[in-house]
């Protein structure tokens, strides 16, 4: 049997990646005012910043589920089977979308998993990188949906938003609470625990987030992960929004502050993510790997 991997594009990992890596990748509807643009095809991580600090009015949308299906039976041309690896079904109804629409359309039943591992940006990446392991080693698409169904909630991560701006758009703050956060100059912590974006800590500093960052997971290493960190199987991530050059400043601090630990991408957060913390935000991120 020969499985395909398929993910989104909130994973961040590129069309012309998914060339190398021999998978496919749904590219995210990104709404700009009245217009509709594709991450990674009619929208760049470039020309998206642009377009945030012009104003507009930026939202996402799920994929419309007939255009995936199509991408599925492209796949299903060469491949026996496959899994789908959506974002967290707790930061988008995408998964639940797509989950009902491969076990109603006869076509895809029994032949498409789509797995609701709870993942986002670096880990979602991290678990298409197991299950492309995982296939190769010729393990059946369920087999390979059961490993990530069975260690989805072992994965951290906390991203420090540089500006309560683009919380607020989104609804996340009311206009006094971002009023008072601008005014006391606080950069949120926030944590993604496998569902929900939600408030972690409040710093003024960018040297204190970072620090708030790096002990949050150490202390995840050393307490819930602990048996998965000692066998050597946490794996680090660092991203970031617009924020290239301090990402590689920081994961300078945290190769330095875990020494022992594998420490592999360093990527920009998907769009979708970027709509509601806006540009220079920082974040780490712990997952198992395979």
């Amino acid at each position: 049997m020969k499985t395909a991997i398929i993910t989104d594009s909130n994973s961040g990992i590129t069309q012309k990646e998914t060339k190398e890596l021999g998978i496919f990748v749904v590219p995210m509807p990104v709404l700009i005012d009245d217009d509709t643009f594709y991450e990674d095809l009619t929208m760049t991580q470039e020309n998206f910043y642009e377009k945030l600090k012009s104003n507009v009015r930026v939202s996402t949308s799920q994929p419309n589920p007939e255009h995936v299906g199509e991408i599925w039976d492209n796949a299903l041309k060469t491949y026996d089977e496959i899994v789908y690896i959506p974002m967290s079904s707790g930061l988008s109804e995408t998964c639940r979308t797509l989950q009902h629409y491969s076990e109603t359309e006869e076509r895809f039943k029994g032949k498409v998993f789509v797995v609701d591992n709870q993942r986002i940006s670096i880990t979602q990446k991290q678990s298409v990188f197991d299950a492309i392991k995982l296939a190769e080693e010729g393990k059946s698409a369920k087999e390979i949906s059961d490993w990530l169904m069975d260690t989805k909630m072992t994965s951290s991560i906390y991203i420090m938003v540089d500006t309560l701006k683009y919380l607020k758009k989104g609804g996340r703050l009311t206009p006094a609470v971002a009023a008072i956060g601008t005014l006391l100059r606080i950069k949120p912590v926030l944590q993604i625990q496998g569902f929900k974006l939600d408030t972690f800590a409040k710093v003024r500093k960018l040297s204190d987030a970072k620090e708030t960052m790096i002990d949050a997971i150490k202390k995840d290493l050393e307490t819930r992960f602990k048996k998965e960190y000692d066998e050597g199987k946490m794996i680090l991530h660092i991203a970031h929004t617009e924020n290239y050059d301090e990402a590689i400043t920081f994961k300078n601090e945290v190769a330095a502050a875990f020494p022992n630990a594998e420490l592999k991408f360093v990527d920009p957060l998907s769009l979708s993510v970027s709509c509601h913390i806006g540009p220079g935000a920082l974040a780490i991120a712990c997952a198992i790997k395979y």
